[in-house]
């Protein structure tokens, strides 16, 4: 048994053991539980002052981080903004340097290019009314010597009509050219006795002529005689002759023979020998009227030929001797009118050429010019897009700027709720 005096009524009780230990034990847990409450009250109020002392410091050090990187992020800004204003200038005054420079440039090529063009066109011009002049003047002479040669070719044909006729007076008198024919020439060849009718009015008819056999052999032919006279040390004419006597052949094949057989072979040699005329004296065909009749023309056959009788041998050289003498003047000026035609055709041969030098250079200044100017927007594209790109520099450091001044302590926790909780309302 246990006796336990009542604190306010003095009253003694006695409880069983079982009983005793029962009270003890509920008086025991009322007190440790009083006591933990008292110690967990106390603990909470710390634990509490402890976070309310850090949440205070760790605003206080997030403000003073923040008013930190306001002000670098101020001074920074202001730093690029200065920057890109310097930047900004210099591009600017270096775009407009450039563009300047190069305006400058551009205008003083046009200007060169256009100088040159306009000095070019005028000295085209001027050369070209120059040799135009020339050629006008060339064609005036050029006519007048014409008219001249046709007044000198009109005398030489009436001189060579008065020429015929008096020969036509002599057919008559050769009409019968075999019974008539002198016992020289029977006994001589043909060939011999037109040397020897030449040899003998040679010093005073043609002191300057060369009269002497073919020998020359080309492409397997050559003809008898080559006729050439000369007056101040120019060719004048030429005449190739051939000559075919009936009396040198043979009897049993003389009938078979005919001029026109020899025609091609005598134009063969003509051309082979540069000669201007053709001329056959023959005696065949002596029955021929067409042949008897004096000097036969047959350069519908062949050009610039004649069949002759030997009696017509010295009038037909007088005769295309004094034809020719009569164009001996026509001819100088016909080479010339030829040396300066080719003085023409070199100048507008050397005028096409310049004005395709002309052209080529003008072409390659016009693209060098071009790609210049090609060159010139490359760059002013280049520096607008350097402009663009610091001027995107220059937005994004002020949109990170405003972001930094709208950066505040409830958006950085805002995602945070237990950090949140414990910030001041």
């Amino acid at each position: 048994m246990v006796s336990i005096t009542c604190p306010h009524c003095k009253q003694v009780f006695s409880l069983e053991d079982n009983q005793y230990q029962q009270i003890l034990s509920q008086v025991r847990d009322k007190e440790f539980e009083k006591q933990v409450q008292t110690v967990t009250d106390n603990c909470v109020k710390q634990k509490e002052l402890e976070l309310e002392e850090a949440h205070l410091a760790a605003i206080q050090k997030m403000q003073e981080a923040n008013a930190n990187l306001t002000n670098q992020l101020k001074l920074v800004n202001a730093q690029l903004e200065e920057q890109i204003k310097n930047t900004q200038k210099n591009v600017e005054f270096e775009v407009q340097k450039n563009v300047s420079q190069k305006d400058s440039e551009i205008q003083k090529l046009k200007t060169e290019l256009e100088r040159s063009h306009y000095e070019n066109k005028i000295a085209l011009q001027q050369e070209t009314q120059k040799y135009e002049n020339q050629i006008n003047e060339q064609r005036l002479k050029i006519e007048s010597q014409k008219r001249e040669y046709d007044n000198a070719m009109a005398t030489a044909k009436e001189n060579y009509n008065l020429m015929v006729k008096a020969k036509d007076e002599q057919i008559a008198h050769y009409k019968d050219f075999k019974t008539k024919l002198s016992t020289k020439l029977l006994g001589e060849s043909l060939e011999q006795h037109c040397m020897n009718q030449f040899n003998q009015i040679r010093t005073t008819a043609f002191p300057n002529a060369y009269f002497e056999k073919d020998n020359e052999v080309v492409s397997g032919s050559k003809g008898d005689f080559v006729f050439k006279d000369f007056a101040d040390n120019v060719q004048y004419i030429s005449i190739m002759f051939e000559m075919k006597n009936e009396m040198e052949t043979d009897v049993s094949r003389s009938s078979k023979h005919k001029n026109e057989e020899f025609f091609e072979k005598l134009d063969r040699d003509r051309r082979n020998k540069n000669c201007e005329y053709a001329v056959l004296v023959s005696m065949l065909e002596p029955e021929n009227e067409f042949y008897n009749n004096g000097i036969v023309d047959v350069s519908y056959r062949y050009p610039k030929m004649y069949v002759i009788r030997p009696q017509f041998f010295l009038p037909l050289i007088s005769i295309l001797s004094t034809s020719a003498k009569g164009s001996i003047s026509y001819q100088k000026q016909l080479a010339e009118v030829r040396n300066q035609n080719i003085d023409i055709e070199n100048f507008n041969l050397k005028l096409d050429r310049f004005k395709e030098a002309f052209d080529k250079n003008y072409r390659l200044a016009g693209e060098n010019f071009q790609k210049a100017i090609e060159d010139i927007d490359k760059t002013i594209a280049l520096l607008q897009k350097t402009k663009e790109h610091l001027s995107k520099c220059e937005n994004n450091l002020r949109l990170a700027n405003k972001k930094a001044d709208e950066l505040t302590i409830k958006k950085l926790t805002q995602d945070s709720p237990s950090l949140r909780a414990q910030l001041p309302k």
